[in-house]
């Protein structure tokens, strides 16, 4: 059996998910890996490589200042073209929900290349929230071969959108993956952020609000109101920290800064790279989000969460207690979060460790089903 694998992301949280599996890959027998790196976070992917110890094949370098997603969609679609041209993989595995995932396995579909999706078959059933990774998860389904299911849920959703169940591998998430054993080398080696970093001023006595935002969905009024529900916090509880890693996307970091500088108990800090982010969610004491990889994360690390979206592609977290929607109301955040601060009975209600996406093995089940199909595809086959 022989098997050539192009994997293409772009961005930080692809990164991450993906990280573990190309590690595998890269000596798992019979397959040979190219790793193709669109470039979409550029800065913060470098970070994550960089943890993970993996070098890329190829870097296209395509995100612009100020880029549209349909000025990116028409670059990722020549660049990845010419680059499955040279490269004349078997199979492009992508992941998740990003304009480079869904965009990747279009250029792959053109030129009849197999499709391999990793984490299918979340869904909200709503094609404007999030908006645009809801249509791009969808579409990218649609065009998939193999579908890396992370649940059950997910699995019925694929089912019901018309895909076979003989495409489908439930597997658990790769998110997953890259948590357990990030947090198990930390824990082993008393990992600290380094001496001149700004986390290594947080006071190891007091409790630490861990904060994340960068959906498009929230730009403009909600990042606005988010921002007032933590300015209000802040107020409120004086000897709480609340630590927000800004993105670097200016709709984001417009209206942070503009509400929330000079709040002593805020430290708004630069995007961290994959390792201080894992020691954050280990340290928090609760996460407010609105990132769909830390909704899972979290859970996993016993660590309750706030989302900040009024839906969520992945109900699954939802059933454990561990996780709430807030959506982007100061009310609502303002409450809930005052709750769960307040409240100890309602904290160890949610402080417990829930982990619907999987024991920490998903890499290996998918390359696993990588060989099978490579073993079968000249039949036409996906067993």
């Amino acid at each position: 059996m022989s098997l050539k694998i192009q994997m293409v992301f772009g961005t930080r949280p692809e990164a991450i998910k993906m990280a573990p599996l190309a590690r595998l890959l890269r000596n798992w027998p019979g397959v040979e890996l190219f790793v193709c790196s669109t470039g979409q976070h550029r800065e913060m992917l470098r970070q994550v490589l960089e943890a993970f110890e993996l070098e890329v094949d190829e870097d296209l370098d395509l995100m612009t200042q100020g880029q549209t997603l349909n000025g990116l969609s028409q670059q990722l679609l020549l660049h990845l073209d010419e680059s499955y041209a040279r490269v004349r993989p078997d199979m492009v595995l992508v992941h998740g929900d990003t304009t480079t995932s869904f965009i990747a396995a279009l250029a792959a579909f053109h030129r009849q290349i197999a499709i391999g999706h990793v984490e299918a078959g979340l869904r909200t059933g709503d094609l404007r929230s999030p908006w645009p990774e809801e249509a791009n998860r969808s579409l990218t389904g649609v065009l998939a071969d193999l579908h890396f299911a992370p649940t059950a849920d997910a699995r019925d959703n694929l089912l019901r959108e018309g895909r076979s169940l003989a495409s489908i591998e439930v597997t658990g998430n790769t998110v997953i993956d890259a948590l357990l054993w990030m947090r198990d080398h930390q824990r082993a080696s008393q990992w600290q952020p380094a001496a001149d970093s700004p986390l290594a001023a947080l006071d190891p006595d007091k409790r630490l609000v861990l904060i994340t935002g960068h959906r498009r969905e929230n730009f403009g009024k909600g990042f606005e109101q988010i921002c007032q529900a933590l300015a209000e916090l802040a107020g409120r509880y004086p000897q709480v920290q609340f630590v927000y890693p800004v993105h670097l996307n200016p709709q984001v970091r417009g209206p942070v800064h503009a509400l929330l500088d000079g709040l002593s108990n805020i430290h708004l800090v630069a995007p961290q790279d994959y390792p201080n982010f894992v020691w954050l969610m280990d340290r928090a004491h609760l996460i407010l989000t609105d990132s769909g990889g830390v909704q899972e994360e979290a859970p996993a690390l016993g660590k309750p969460v706030l989302v900040l979206r009024e839906v969520t592609e992945r109900p699954a977290v939802l059933e454990g207690g561990t996780v709430l929607l807030v959506g982007t109301d100061p009310v609502r955040i303002v409450a809930q979060t005052a709750r769960l601060l307040d409240d100890a009975e309602a904290y160890r209600a949610m402080n417990r460790v829930f982990t619907p996406f999987g024991d920490g093995h998903a890499s290996e089940k998918i390359a696993q089903r990588l060989t099978r199909w490579a073993q079968t595809r000249t039949s036409g086959s996906t067993q």
